[in-house]
């Protein structure tokens, strides 16, 4: 029995989860899963990572944060999956639904405060995206590399120097002025079409930089959100009693968790279909 005291949430906002890369913290997000009670979920993105999917690479964590959503769907929490570009094969099924399940390119809802929110993942606004995936996939892969030395570097860090964890992808974004500046373009680019549109919030993915702020220009001002991700900041957006909040899943939470499996095993093909399977029987039913 799940013995977590569940946060009640009228919205909860993730994107860039990436399951299937090892980067993925899927126990965490797991853990994080099992302690809210959402009406609403916004999967903004990047929540598979199909470029970068590899049958040789789906832990047990990965699958049950594929069945924990669906037992949400299962339970009647509407659930928008917003298709981002690690996952942009999924917009052929834009349009899909089943039960309170569909896959969308975006979301407008009309919340209780009377104020309206538009959600959206972002690769639009990337100039790699369009005009050179080919570049982007291999960032995406010397992405995925540079977690791999990142974990390796923080397990001398902590267990032989006694120090602190450290990102060497967010040291090298916050020092590269042109990675900064493409930040400021991204977020100042949506705010600027959802003051256009006269939304009051825009909620984006992509750029994996929690972040909640204000944004003007000489037409109007918007209230500019970001979910981050489960590959670094560990976080998320949440709704309730009228109120934004960025939630990040810190050490505290670390000691807290339950969801611990010692010698997980991966699941091969056939498991790993058997177990979609299963699950899609349950929401037809």
């Amino acid at each position: 029995m799940d013995k977590i005291k569940k946060r009640k949430l009228d919205i909860l906002v993730l994107s860039d989860v990436h399951l299937g890369t090892y980067g993925c913290h899927a126990k965490e997000l797991l853990h994080y899963l099992k302690s809210v009670k959402p009406k609403t979920v916004i999967l903004n993105g990047d929540i598979i990572d199909i470029w970068q999917f590899s049958k040789r690479y789906w832990p047990k964590s990965h699958m049950k944060v594929v069945k924990h959503i669906m037992h949400w769907v299962s339970k009647g929490v509407k659930i928008y999956y917003v298709t981002g570009n690690h996952d942009e094969m999924l917009r052929k099924f834009v349009g899909f639904k089943m039960g309170s399940f569909q896959i969308v390119n975006k979301v407008i809802l009309k919340l209780d405060n009377g104020k309206t929110a538009w959600f959206f993942h972002g690769d639009v606004f990337d100039v790699t995206m369009q005009h050179g995936k080919w570049l982007a996939k291999l960032g995406a892969v010397g992405y995925d590399t540079l977690i791999h030395i990142n974990r390796i570097a923080n397990f001398i860090s902590e267990k032989i120097f006694k120090k602190g964890k450290l990102s060497l992808s967010k040291k090298i974004k916050n020092s590269v002025k042109g990675a900064v500046k493409f930040i400021n373009n991204f977020e100042q680019t949506a705010a600027d079409i959802g003051i256009s549109n006269h939304y009051d919030y825009v909620i984006c993915g992509h750029i994996h930089q929690p972040e909640i702020r204000e944004i003007q220009n000489q037409h109007g001002k918007i209230i500019y959100l970001n979910s981050g991700d489960w590959i670094e900041n560990l976080t998320a957006l949440e709704y309730a009693g009228n109120e934004w909040k960025v939630y990040h899943f810190d050490d505290t939470e670390m000691l807290n968790m339950i969801v611990n499996e010692p010698g997980e095993e991966e699941l091969n093909n056939n498991q790993l279909f058997d177990n979609l399977v299963d699950e899609f029987n349950l929401l037809k039913q």
